[in-house]
């Protein structure tokens, strides 16, 4: 009886097929082929979106907190000052809009998941193949951010570059542990729950606007531990040219745990959910 014909497209690698997450690269391409339909929009939004945060909170209030040059917040003029926290904030926002309800489409409504397992993709393949398309769009968002924000003025010192890549790591570490949490639900209801009582008060209160210094004594602990205070704190240090290669390492092992411990939680939720 003659062989069945090979299958068509690329061949897989036994071996590569064998190592966990070998294919992630595979569940990858998926969700950039997906892409392809909506990058136009996100492209057109990604531009606007420093133009629209600069311009309103630098440069229409900042004007007025510079009035006098008193008002000057670490002595540098508000729309400087506040550029790097919206930069890391815009990357959050991202990561946390790509794994809630895009994860539970993928789970619950399309069901790409359960498609992509129906391959020899396996769990660890589909999460990091997810993961690395949400670091790509972070990675596209900040760029934007940054540049627009070159040309506006709100990045000054050329240590800037460097905040894009911080910026995604904050992505990741808010796409890990958000991803978990969006695995484990049997409904989009707790996505509201997540953003009001965690990203719009990260948001408003981890340094992104101002210094966590003025916050109540009892909260600046609270602020300290949360990603995206570093991620913050982080990318003003670069973009103002005052980083300390110590701290900046402190920095970026702590937002290297979240990321790392989101992912493990991820691959187990995932695991929890897709493998009965």
């Amino acid at each position: 009886m003659p062989a069945p014909a090979p299958a068509a497209g690329r061949t897989i690698s036994p071996s590569r097929a064998a190592r966990p997450g070998g294919l992630a690269g595979r569940a990858l391409e998926f969700w950039l082929t997906s892409y392809r339909r909506t990058w136009r929009g996100s492209v057109v939004s990604g531009f606007a979106a420093p133009l629209l945060y600069l311009g309103a909170l630098g440069f229409g209030l900042g004007s007025l907190v510079d009035q006098g040059g008193a008002g000057r917040v670490a002595g540098v003029s508000y729309a400087v000052y506040v550029a790097p926290g919206v930069l890391a904030a815009n990357a959050m926002q991202t990561a946390v809009s790509e794994t809630t309800y895009p994860v539970m489409g993928a789970i619950k409504w399309n069901r790409q998941y359960y498609a992509m397992l129906a391959t020899p993709l396996g769990v660890l393949d589909i999460l990091l193949g997810h993961l690395g398309f949400v670091l790509l769009r972070v990675l596209g968002v900040s760029a934007a951010f940054v540049a627009v924000g070159a040309l506006l003025g709100a990045f000054t010192s050329p240590w800037a570059v460097l905040a894009v890549p911080v910026a995604v790591l904050c992505g990741g570490a808010h796409a890990a542990p958000v991803l978990a949490f969006s695995a484990r639900q049997e409904s989009d209801s707790a996505f509201a729950m997540l953003f009001r009582f965690g990203l719009i008060p990260m948001f408003l209160f981890a340094g992104t606007f101002f210094p966590i210094s003025q916050l109540p004594a009892v909260l600046q602990p609270v602020a300290r531990v949360t990603p995206l205070w570093h991620a913050t704190s982080l990318c003003r240090e670069l973009s103002l040219g005052t980083a300390s290669p110590l701290v900046g390492i402190g920095h970026v092992v702590y937002l290297s745990a979240w990321f790392a411990v989101g992912t493990w939680l991820a691959a187990r939720a995932l695991r929890w959910r897709l493998v009965k």
